[in-house]
């Protein structure tokens, strides 16, 4: 299982959501159990390494750094991540493949994000350790395959963990990863409403959604993302429909996430979230969203115990 993997108590990774995966926040989740994971965005060389400070100030527990592999710093990100000795790096925009070396010499464990099952081959062969392997329902940058569908497909296809990701927020969600092949999950949405999630109160009100409340843009240019159907997302859509130019469309989304994230703009902000955000019913501390997680884990283990002994 994961947690045996990471050395961690719960066999969760909490997703590297841009803007909002702090090193307070990552430590939050290590605490908690699960493996807290910094996001570096467009972060530099020395703002990640100030963010790796912080967090082991702030926990004792594994943690892990996400690279998005676009950030023009990422080949000093990976020095500095070396140097401070993260354990577990996840990686996301592109081929951690020229920088496996490094990490393998310094026993650093790499979980690339994938979204189908081609791409998984190529992270098994360029030497991932773990494959987080994601559905289109997940919040954020999406790809085309569901959960349920790719992440069978992707266990049957390689040799390496599997860690699934999109639609978890539950016990449900994770026995059904785990009869799927996965070893553990990967969650954000979930962890939004957390007291300790460093977000707006107005971004936080995702406990109000709808199933049907999300939505993709972006498909036409080749950079989809679900987030919370708002003012933004409406004449994205709308200008999506006849302007095929990714600069003109990005004039609408520049900085839209920080303005969610921090400012609490819910309308012209980009809102990222999941489609499980209509599972999401209250706000709560960190510690009991990961507890009730396990504890619903081991109930419906329970229940489907007697299903099968019944048929």
């Amino acid at each position: 299982m994961l947690n045996k993997l990471l050395n961690i108590k719960y066999p969760i990774i909490q997703g590297a959501m841009a803007n909002i995966a702090t090193a307070e926040f990552a430590a939050c989740v290590s605490q908690c159990g699960g493996l807290g994971i910094i996001a570096t965005g467009s972060l530099s060389a020395e703002q990640t390494r100030i963010e790796i400070q912080k967090c082991k100030q702030l926990t004792n527990q594994p943690f892990g750094v996400n690279i998005m592999l676009m950030n023009p710093y990422a080949s000093e990100i990976v020095d500095v991540i070396i140097e401070e000795g993260v354990p577990v790096v996840t990686t996301g925009a592109g081929n951690p493949g020229a920088y496996m070396a490094k990490f393998k010499e310094a026993g650093i464990k790499v979980f690339p994000v994938v979204p189908s099952v081609g791409l998984a081959k190529r992270m098994e062969r360029a030497g991932a350790d773990a494959l987080i392997v994601e559905g289109g329902e997940s919040g954020g940058h999406v790809g085309e395959m569901t959960t349920m569908a790719l992440v069978p497909q992707v266990v049957d296809a390689v040799n390496i963990p599997v860690i699934a990701a999109g639609g978890i927020a539950d016990g449900r969600g994770m026995i059904a990863a785990f009869a799927l092949g996965a070893c553990g999950v990967q969650v954000g949405t979930c962890l939004l409403v957390a007291d300790e999630c460093p977000i707006h109160e107005n971004y936080k009100e995702v406990i109000k959604a709808k199933d049907t409340d999300t939505v993709v843009t972006g498909k036409s240019v080749n950079t989809p993302v679900r987030s919370l159907k708002n003012q933004m997302t409406r004449e994205y859509l709308k200008l999506e429909s006849h302007i095929e130019s990714r600069e003109e469309l990005e004039k609408l989304t520049l900085g839209g996430l920080r303005k969610a994230v921090h400012d609490g703009d819910v309308k012209t902000g980009s809102v990222m979230m999941g489609q499980i955000a209509g599972m999401i019913q209250e706000k709560k501390p960190m510690q009991q969203i990961l507890n009730e997680m396990m504890e619903s884990t081991e109930a419906v283990y329970q229940s489907l115990s007697k299903v099968m002994e019944e048929i």
